[in-house]
């Protein structure tokens, strides 16, 4: 009698090429920490310091400023990281819980707009830094490279996540201990006082340059062991590397006399180092990766039928073509804009995953509309803009005059801050409405 082997069938270790729930679980506390680390780790990181440095005219108030800004990002980004751990399901199709089906197509079509800007921003900088050491005429090589090297990456997003986690971590801790002791080393002057807004400006500047990795943290935690490992690894990777870059911007500017605009061109010309910026030139690459593979799994929210490798090719050829001929524009702005978006509906999705609903999603296809969560959003973001309305040209007029109308005319109180106010109106009316849309389903 022949027995006949029975082939088990093989175990992916890859994320699955289609919408499901039914991820691989591969990553531990050290693989997220890493990876959230690398992604902290930004040539935007000293460009943002050097914005708040300006914004609060202080080297001491900027320096808190980025702690406080950043740790209260960091907890925004640890609790979505939360929703991909415990859900197994990509970061919007995530949100199908908080908003519904149909509900989570807004916050999908918005994440997949700011990501592509961010891809497009990252190759950008990348660029711009390359071009810094080597001239102009090879920026568009420098672009090539970094949007093909990101969308490779983005093909194989666990793949590289480990080479990551094994190579570029050491090679950037060594390039940074090496900027932070050169600029260390100089004297301190007196910051500009030209452009100074505040203290809590620049904590909001800081928070929403850490929120806005917030919408794509459970494409990557939904492969974490434990829903503790998700929180600590990616809080504490990206908080702690946001927290260290953006406080070298704001010493750069204390001690090489800089600004936001010619921040990296000032780290150039440091005694070597162009070679500590090419090693974070090189590294800067996963910021792109992120983005790339982030909006193939927002675009899965829409169409999860499709493979998402021809989506990450599609998405990182359009990155790489804007990235071509589009220029940086107002960074600032941006990020407050972005901020103002999804900093309420991240603390409306973390009041309501913990606190209303108790940590039980449904995110499937048929998951039906909830409004006391998309009212609680709206709370939030009108809370944000009528404190920090921004000057982007035909938005922020409207919420300058209702903001008059609303404090009577008088200034915002300097000591309130959009990032969280904003965070507290949201929670409080995601808790309030839950409650109520609980006693009428009782």
């Amino acid at each position: 009698m022949t027995t006949t082997a029975v082939r088990k069938p093989r175990t992916t270790t890859e994320a699955p090429l289609v919408l499901t729930t039914d991820a691989p679980k591969t990553l531990g506390f050290f693989d997220q920490f890493t990876l959230w680390g690398n992604f902290g780790i930004s040539l935007f990181g000293p460009v943002t310091g050097a914005l708040v440095a300006a914004y609060t005219g202080s080297l001491w108030q900027g320096l808190l400023a980025v702690v406080v800004g950043c740790g209260i990002g960091a907890l925004v980004l640890g609790g979505a990281a939360v929703f991909g751990s415990h859900t197994g399901a990509p970061a919007m199709a995530g949100l199908r819980g908080l908003f519904g089906r149909r509900g989570s197509m807004a916050p999908t079509v918005l994440n997949i707009a700011q990501n592509i800007g961010w891809a497009t921003m990252e190759i950008i900088v990348i660029s711009q830094a390359a071009v810094a050491v080597t001239g102009e005429r090879w920026r568009w090589l420098f672009v090539i490279l970094a949007g093909v090297i990101a969308t490779a990456m983005a093909v194989r997003p666990l793949g590289s996540v480990k080479l990551l986690r094994k190579f570029m971590v050491w090679l950037v801790l060594l390039a940074s201990i090496y900027l932070f002791v050169q600029v260390l080393s100089k004297p301190v002057h007196d910051l500009p006082q030209d452009s100074v807004f505040g203290f809590w400006p620049g904590v909001d500047l800081a928070a929403a340059g850490v929120v806005s990795f917030a919408p794509l943290a459970a494409d990557y935690t939904r492969h974490s062991r434990t829903n503790k490992a998700a929180f600590a690894g990616s809080s504490l990777g990206y908080g702690l590397a946001a927290i260290l870059y953006y406080a070298l911007g704001v010493l750069a500017v204390a001690t090489l006399q800089t600004n936001s605009t010619d921040v990296i061109t000032a780290l150039v010309t440091l005694p070597a180092g162009a070679i500590a910026l090419f090693v974070l030139l090189v590294d800067e690459v996963d910021e792109a990766y992120a983005n790339v593979y982030s909006t193939t799994m927002a675009a899965h929210n829409l169409v999860g039928h499709l493979d998402r490798r021809w989506l990450s090719v599609g998405i990182g050829v359009l990155a790489t073509g804007l990235a071509l001929f589009v220029d940086l524009g107002n960074y600032t702005q941006f990020l407050y804009l972005i901020g103002s978006v999804f900093i309420p509906l991240f603390a409306v999705a973390i009041a309501d995953f913990f606190v209303v609903s108790r940590m039980n999603w449904n995110v499937t296809d048929t998951a039906p509309f909830r409004w006391q969560p998309a009212v609680a959003w709206v709370f939030g973001f009108v809370a944000y803009q009528l404190v920090n309305p921004g000057t982007v040209s035909g938005w922020s007029p409207f919420w300058l005059d209702l903001q008059s109308k609303v404090f009577g005319g008088a200034a915002v109180p300097g000591w309130l801050g959009a990032t969280y106010t904003s965070i507290i109106v949201s929670m409080v009316a995601a808790i309030v409405f839950g409650a109520i849309g609980r006693t009428r389903r009782q």
